[in-house]
């Protein structure tokens, strides 16, 4: 009978977890045009992973004020995607022995890192270290805490009043968003011990993953010229926006890519492609309890226990969750002018990537992927709030 009733539970839990079929390509089209229609929106693509594959990839609307066709090699601005393939190159140097995740920063380094000045290139692309020479608790932070945004800093040092790196809380304590972190681990990656097989520049390491995945046209940095297939922007007044052509790599967001491009990281991701099972399900295993009711402002106070949702954690370089179809993670990225997701389910390892160059189609992504994947769980109210289509 116990062995009767197990069967029974299994075969009723799969059911409920089975996920729905993918709607057809005509389908999609049309639910993507309806978006596009009902806000306004100029441009976007979508592509859609299935059982680890690409499945389809298309791109609607226009790129640019001259109504340029928006086409699936057009190369867009990936914004905070960024993150998601800096960590996947981060658990590669971890595989090789090159990072410890839960070895302090410090240990990386041949010098204290208040000690570093800026970059003789590029002054802006790492932190202001000398601010942190009186809080020794920047010598507790790891890698780890580095890709669970748990270093205690802000979103970035320049949006302090003061225009200082300061750290707000003790490191991997608790959840609060910051680029600062990652481009933190991108520095020690580049300038960290040469003896263990650090100071390596992470667009070289990202470009190798590029091309490794036929990704011929993304860049963590703008080497596209005056080609001319290359996304312009709408913000949410409708005002036509240029494409920032970032000139220094920034792994918080300085990625240019396509939705044809992606959609091979994304497929890499989702199947593990690249990494070995263990750093693959380090990625994707709940890491740090997300205990607000949103992703922002920063430092925002922490939910009531009864209203947290249980599911819902930092990944590395991704946030998990739970839903009916089990395990999933995903990660967003937003600018004045630019709406981007990627949502993964695991077990079926079905993905929804959406590049769009006119923040306002960002209103419709919840209600597409759920058309397209079916019921994820996937917590767009946490990372949205009411500001969806907003810039």
């Amino acid at each position: 009978m116990r062995q009767l009733f197990l069967g029974l539970f299994a075969f009723c839990f799969s059911v409920a977890a089975a996920a729905q079929t993918i709607p057809t390509p005509a389908a999609i089209d049309a639910a993507v045009n309806k978006i596009l229609t009902d806000t306004h929106a100029n441009g976007m693509a979508v592509a859609v992973i299935d059982h680890g594959k690409v499945g389809y990839v298309h791109a609607y609307g226009i790129r640019n004020a001259k109504a340029d066709p928006l086409t699936a090699d057009t190369i867009m601005y990936g914004a905070s995607l960024t993150k998601t393939v800096f960590a996947y190159t981060v658990m590669q140097l971890v595989d090789q022995g090159k990072l410890k995740l839960d070895t302090p920063l410090k240990d990386d380094l041949d010098n204290p890192l208040p000690t570093y000045g800026p970059d003789p290139v590029f002054p802006d692309k790492y932190g202001p270290y000398k601010d942190l020479a009186s809080d020794p608790r920047w010598e507790k932070i790891t890698p780890r805490m580095c890709l669970t945004h748990s270093t205690g800093f802000d979103n970035f040092w320049f949006i302090e009043p003061d225009h200082k790196l300061h750290i707000h809380f003790d490191p991997g304590t608790r959840f609060s968003y910051s680029g600062e972190g990652l481009i933190l681990l991108q520095f020690v990656i580049e300038h960290g011990r040469k003896a263990q097989g650090l100071g390596l520049d992470v667009g070289d390491l990202t470009h190798a993953n590029f091309t490794r995945l036929g990704m011929t046209r993304t860049s963590l940095v703008f080497q596209n010229g005056s080609d001319p297939n290359v996304a312009d922007g709408w913000n949410d007044q409708g005002q036509p926006q240029p494409h920032d052509k970032r000139s220094k790599v920034r792994v918080a967001g300085s990625m240019n890519t396509t939705i044809s491009d992606l959609s091979k990281f994304a497929a890499a991701l989702v199947s593990g492609d690249g990494l070995s099972a263990a750093s693959r399900a380090e990625m994707t295993k709940p890491q740090l309890h997300i205990t607000t009711a949103g992703q922002f402002p920063d430092f925002g106070p922490d939910l009531p226990v009864k209203d947290q949702r249980k599911d819902l954690y930092a990944g590395l370089g991704v946030v998990v969750f739970d839903g009916s179809q089990g395990h999933g993670f995903y990660k967003g990225g937003h600018d004045g002018q630019t709406a981007n997701t990627l949502v993964c389910l695991e077990t079926s390892q079905r993905c929804v990537l959406i590049l769009s160059n006119d923040v306002r189609s960002e209103a419709g992504f919840a209600g597409l992927v759920k058309f397209i994947l079916g019921d994820t769980g996937v917590p767009y109210d946490w990372e949205y709030g009411d500001h969806a289509g907003k810039s």
